[in-house]
């Protein structure tokens, strides 16, 4: 099916493509899962972080990690999910996720390219100036994060005007607080934030690609990234009082 066909079930037989989709859901959650891994896994296996949540570990991790490792790790987590499938499915779940792959890398590329442009005015010629990189980092996480919602969604609705309203309305909202949460420097305040929103992108990574073959239930998805989101956030708060507390004892030693 092209693309105009594809467009015009989606309005006029919505349970038709309602069916498609769900049949397509292997290949789906294997690219999206592929793209998510690959985000959690460089940001574990960056060295540069200067706190690490889970102490040591981490820091070894990051240490010793590196992005050929996480494209390693990557890969054979699509191996694992292919031969989850029957024979005829595995191919397609194979491309799939090494399609996710090549669009993460090729991402990253182009970010690397944008990085350069303030060295190199030449390379500034190859693409518009701005964040391009940074924008299609952003869009491609957040389709990566949609996909399970919108097979999801049509358990609710067949109509596709409202999951797309639906989808747009929650996509903006999280890109507002996330906007919202820098202007006001609560990334500074619960340091661990960050680590706790890469851990979810991980575990909701992992439950991607087992869902290629088992039914994970939509509330252990949603439960799982919200705990992570809530013990970083408590994390932070320890790590604020510890680092005042100190603080407050240095002052009374002097």
């Amino acid at each position: 099916l092209g693309l105009i066909e594809v467009w015009h079930m989606a309005i006029d037989n919505p349970t038709e493509y309602s069916r498609h989709l769900t049949e397509k859901h292997a290949e789906v959650a294997a690219f999206g899962g592929a793209f998510l891994m690959l985000v959690f896994l460089n940001f574990l296996f960056d060295e540069e972080k200067e706190l690490h949540w889970l102490g040591w570990i981490e820091e070894k991790v990051g240490i010793y990690g590196s992005e050929g490792l996480a494209i390693m790790l990557t890969l054979l987590a699509v191996c694992g999910a292919m031969y989850l499938m029957p024979e005829v499915r595995k191919l397609p779940v194979l491309v799939a996720g090494v399609t996710g792959v090549l669009i993460y890398i090729g991402v990253q590329w182009l970010s690397g390219l944008l990085e350069k442009e303030e060295e190199d005015p030449a390379v500034g010629k190859m693409i518009a100036q701005g964040s391009i990189g940074g924008f299609l980092y952003l869009e491609v996480l957040d389709a990566s994060f949609s996909f399970d919602g919108v097979i999801g969604a049509f358990a609710i609705t067949n109509d596709v005007v409202i999951i797309m309203l639906g989808l747009a309305i929650g996509a903006m909202f999280v890109r507002s607080m996330t906007v919202f949460l820098v202007y006001k420097g609560t990334l500074d305040e619960f340091v661990f934030l960050e680590h706790g929103a890469h851990y979810a992108i991980g575990i909701l990574a992992l439950i991607m690609f087992a869902s290629v073959h088992y039914h994970i239930p939509e509330w252990f998805t949603g439960l799982s990234g919200l705990a992570f989101i809530l013990v970083s956030l408590w994390s932070s708060v320890r790590y604020r009082r510890k680092m005042e507390h100190g603080e407050h004892g240095e002052h009374g030693r002097a």
